[in-house]
């Protein structure tokens, strides 16, 4: 305790005027030493660094203005963007839609076209097929009456003589004589 108070004791002792030299107590100089460069700073450092403050204080400001600015742009654009992709998604669907609706319609329409064309062909077909039955029946008709008259010639030219075919003639003749007066 004595080495304590001895110190505090050498604080008070003072070099005499005339001499010059470096006070190596440390807990008397630097206080003093503190308090001088904080005067100083502080007297002549606050405006300088009052106004590296306001400065930096305006460049975070001015920074935040314009993020503020360049973000409500942003939601301007994304919005504008979301009208426009509902507006085609809207479009889109209206389109997807009619062009299934279109297809459908396009292909029921070819559908009943196809059933037409083929009622038609089948129309023509049995109106062919039923053309080609009554030809064949004209031909074996005809066939069947040529053959019949050949026999019925040939029967008759065996079976007639001149007097039976000279008064069957008449009797035919007199018979159109009669329809004939009939019809006038």
């Amino acid at each position: 305790m004595k080495n304590i108070t001895d110190s505090f004791l050498c604080l008070g002792y003072w070099p005499s005027a005339g001499s010059f030299g470096f006070n190596t107590d440390i807990l008397a100089t630097n206080p003093i030493n503190l308090s001088v460069v904080l005067g100083v700073l502080v007297f002549f450092g606050k405006g300088v660094l009052s106004d590296l403050l306001d400065n930096r204080k305006q460049r975070i400001l001015r920074t935040i203005r314009n993020s503020e600015e360049l973000r409500e742009g942003a939601i301007e654009q994304l919005e504008k963007a979301q009208a426009r992709l509902m507006k085609v998604e809207t479009e889109a669907d209206r389109f997807r839609v009619n062009g299934y609706s279109e297809i459908e319609r396009e292909k029921l329409n070819l559908i009943n076209s196809i059933y037409t064309t083929l009622e038609q062909l089948e129309n023509y077909k049995n109106e062919a097929i039923q053309f080609e039955q009554q030809r064949v029946s004209n031909q074996v008709r005809q066939r069947v009456l040529q053959q019949a008259l050949q026999g019925a010639l040939g029967t008759l030219n065996g079976c007639l003589n001149n007097e039976l075919h000279l008064r069957t003639v008449s009797v035919n003749i007199g018979m159109f004589g009669t329809m004939k007066e009939k019809n006038n």
